[in-house]
């Protein structure tokens, strides 16, 4: 298990190229706004794999399916990093302006 708590450190905190130059206020603002919609449109993607991986589980024994486990690790690990640009504590922007990694 810590080796999967490691990887996922790593890809949150892990070494990220950093633009060369910085965002201007209004090219920031509009980025913030874009990422906004899309950390929205992640929750509601969230709450819908949330369903089936429920539903999944009632009917494969308690099993969960591991595509959707790390399809939402996945998803929490980018919505860390856009948060992470939204609140300037980074200037790396998430996916798709950098890699998904």
């Amino acid at each position: 298990m810590n080796n999967d708590e490691d990887k996922i450190a790593g890809r949150l905190h892990g070494e990220q190229i950093e633009p060369e130059g910085a965002d201007n206020l209004l090219e920031r603002l509009i980025y913030v706004l874009i990422i906004a919609v899309m950390i929205s449109f992640a929750q509601t993607v969230l709450g819908v794999m949330t369903v089936i991986q429920f539903i999944i589980m009632l009917v494969n024994n308690k099993q969960p399916n591991e595509r959707i486990a790390d399809f939402g690790t996945d998803l929490g690990i980018w919505v860390a990093k856009a948060a992470r640009y939204q609140t300037a504590a980074s200037t790396v922007k998430p996916w798709p302006w950098s890699d998904l990694d």
